[in-house]
């Protein structure tokens, strides 16, 4: 039996997303986590697409940074709420502790508070990468 944390690195499953979503990916840069990407699209049979894609779609990730602005990063987060389906999965992914651009889980929290969300636990996504899901407020746990 997996854990959670093997499921959503080996399988992707966990993120909440399923075959056939459109799952829209901000702030890619170079030192994202490619395997993420590529299990992402294994499952939903898509190719993820970037901030310019203008049509609804069914899930996000946003790849931040500390040293990114935190205004910014809930300024990210509401523009990507406006495009995403009701109850569909937003994902903030950020470097593990001690991993280059390493970011604070209150950081998070505290944007996802200012955007209107609520920021889950942290769940391991990669060897470098972990994922904090938000949510709407009194959406879900």
């Amino acid at each position: 039996m997996c854990s959670v944390n093997q499921t959503a690195s080996q399988n992707a499953e966990e993120f909440g997303f399923e075959p056939g979503d459109i799952v829209q990916e901000w702030l890619w840069d170079d030192d994202v986590d490619d395997s993420i990407r590529a299990k992402i699209e294994d499952l939903t049979g898509e190719d993820l697409v970037d901030e310019d894609y203008n049509s609804a779609v069914d899930g996000v990730i946003l790849w931040w940074r500390d040293g990114d602005d935190e205004d910014e990063l809930s300024d990210t987060i509401v523009d990507a709420c406006g495009v995403l389906d009701d109850d569909a999965p937003l994902w903030v992914l950020t470097p593990k502790p001690g991993r280059p651009g390493a970011a604070s889980s209150s950081t998070v929290q505290s944007a996802a508070q200012t955007a209107g969300m609520n920021a889950a636990t942290p769940l391991t996504v990669s060897k470098d990468w972990n994922g904090i899901r938000l949510r709407a407020f009194g959406k879900g746990r």
